[in-house]
């Protein structure tokens, strides 16, 4: 599969992982994982995943938040750092650190969601 950033349903998701939008991400991204043949099709739902953590955030859910992020970094330990066009290596360190950080049962709105940088 060709992860491409730049354009169609995989940059409209990002455009709105990045806007806070994570219901809409997760919309868009499901479209692509829904047609994604594997390993693709993990990945992908491991990213579903982390917007669907952080719309729980949204709403104050933090334990069903920290379940899909536990869920989405099993899914993303095999993958290597640079998988799909993206830091695989950031989001793994990223998610731990949200894991940690709600483990400390700090208020949301010091909660950062995790980076989904893509690379050439």
């Amino acid at each position: 599969m060709n992860f491409d950033w730049t354009q169609g349903d995989l940059a409209e998701g990002l455009r709105r992982y990045d806007a806070g939008e994570y219901f809409a991400a997760h919309e868009s991204w499901e479209t692509v994982w829904l047609a994604a043949p594997e390993p693709d099709k993990t990945f992908l739902q491991s990213l579903i995943q982390v917007t669907a953590a952080f719309h729980h955030v949204q709403r104050n859910n933090y334990i069903g938040a920290e379940r899909l992020l536990r869920a989405a970094l099993r899914k993303l330990e095999p993958y290597p750092p640079g998988y799909g066009r993206l830091s695989v290596a950031l989001l793994r360190n990223d998610i731990r650190d949200t894991l940690q950080t709600l483990d400390s049962r700090v208020p949301s709105h010091e909660l950062a969601a995790p980076r989904i940088h893509p690379h050439p």
